[in-house]
């Protein structure tokens, strides 16, 4: 079982490092998808992990080190070179509060007793804010496009990019895989197989990018309510 998440965490960091090399080489929709990708195997790698009756220590320092790339240079990169050219300083300085606020989660992760993240994190996950900003990206660059976006995009996204640098540091409450199970109970594989299938739906129409960001932003603003709910029942 550690033999297997731990390949699940290293595809995680392979998809990471093809989205840095693909961001520097300008094919955004495709470092927008690797970031996607390590999203996925992140979650797999996850749910194999806490399988396992025990933990593996080295597993989970690996998977901090390479969420740090995924979800934190990988992103930053690729948001970078997605406003750079209007907002130099700003994207800048916004993208570094995003990656330290990232690191800083990761690490206030490791030394959080599990017992206290049996059904939910304290503060956004790197998986989710990765991802937030890589489908966020999708929905506005395609292939090699360079063609100046319209003035209020770069302003959202650096919104976006400090609202997920705060939240990843804040203590709200956000569902893990176990806290989502519980959650739907026996529907949980219906709801699965319905998100795959509107993905997949969406990218026959060139839209994955709006399905999915709206997806990581349904599971940002609900999530919270989700798991005090389900803290309280508990």
């Amino acid at each position: 079982m550690n033999l297997l998440a731990n390949l699940l965490t290293l595809l995680s960091l392979t998809c990471g490092f093809v989205s840095i090399i693909f961001s520097l080489e300008s094919h955004f929709t495709f470092a927008c998808w690797a970031i996607i990708l390590s999203v996925v195997f992140d979650g797999f790698d996850g749910e194999i992990a806490r399988k396992n009756p025990v933990p593996s220590e080295f597993g989970k320092e690996l998977d901090s080190l390479v969420d740090v790339i995924s979800f934190g240079i990988a992103p930053s990169i690729l948001g970078y070179i997605f406003v750079y050219r209007s907002f130099y300083l700003a994207a800048t300085l916004s993208l570094f509060i995003y990656l330290l606020a990232g690191v800083m989660r990761l690490a206030k992760y490791n030394i959080t007793s599990k017992e206290k993240l049996v059904n939910y994190f304290y503060g956004l996950p790197t998986t989710a804010s990765g991802g937030a900003l890589a489908s966020f990206i999708l929905i506005f660059r395609k292939g090699k496009d360079l063609s100046p976006l319209p003035e209020f995009i770069p302003t959202i996204f650096l919104f976006l990019v400090l609202l997920l640098a705060s939240l990843m540091v804040s203590r709200v409450r956000y569902l893990n895989l176990n806290g989502l199970k519980k959650l739907f109970g026996s529907k949980i594989r219906l709801v699965v197989s319905l998100l795959i299938i509107a993905v997949i739906s969406a990218a026959s129409f060139r839209k994955a990018g709006t399905v999915i960001f709206s997806l990581f932003l349904l599971y940002l603003l609900f999530s919270p309510f989700a798991a005090k709910r389900l803290n309280s029942s508990t």
